[in-house]
């Protein structure tokens, strides 16, 4: 097995050897990511052999200034972006109000949040409307800033926040739900 540095300059050179051993050592984890996306199995292997060819593409361009699994999983994340983009698959949401009313209460949701396993708040995440969803995974998942998100959806940094301002609020309402339900259930 060739060291990492090795497989890179393999691959500048087009390689296939090297790229199916980038592919076997990194795909597992950039799957994981292309998942975050979709609820389909399928689309999310698509995602993934898209997100590779461009890897291999752009390989030249990664100067081995940070790692490389987060160069290559900037990428992914920003070739799923790019299928959405295409696909007008989300309809974003501008109401700048909504940060206004949602922040005092962060504080008080951390609290909440500590009743809930990470499957259960996972599978709240997923249930989140799906222009919701994208934001909060983009903002809280991939450590997006809203800048960032706002030019890559082409949208504005307000749509972005009030985006996430209203996944939050969504999930503090079912949380909300869930812990009353449990209350009476006692």
């Amino acid at each position: 097995m060739a060291n990492l540095e090795q497989i890179i300059e393999a691959c500048k050179e087009n390689k296939r050897e090297a790229q199916k051993e980038l592919y076997e050592r990194f795909g597992p984890t950039l799957f994981a990511v292309c998942l975050r996306y979709t609820r389909n199995r399928m689309e999310a292997e698509d995602f993934l052999h898209e997100g590779f060819i461009k890897i291999f593409e752009k390989i030249g361009q990664y100067e081995g200034r940070g790692p490389l699994e987060g160069w290559m999983r900037r990428l992914m994340v920003n070739t799923i972006l790019e299928s959405f983009r295409k696909n007008a698959r989300w309809k974003f949401t501008d109401e700048s109000e909504m940060l206004e009313d949602s922040a005092p209460q962060a504080a008080e949701d951390e609290e909440q949040e500590g009743d809930y396993s990470l499957q259960q708040l996972h599978a709240l995440i997923e249930q989140l409307p799906e222009r919701y969803r994208l934001v909060f995974k983009l903002y809280v998942l991939e450590d997006y800033t809203h800048d960032e998100i706002a030019q890559e959806l082409g949208i504005s940094n307000g749509t972005s926040k009030s985006n996430l301002a209203r996944a939050r609020q969504w999930l503090r309402t079912r949380l909300e739900e869930s812990k009353a339900i449990k209350e009476r259930a006692i």
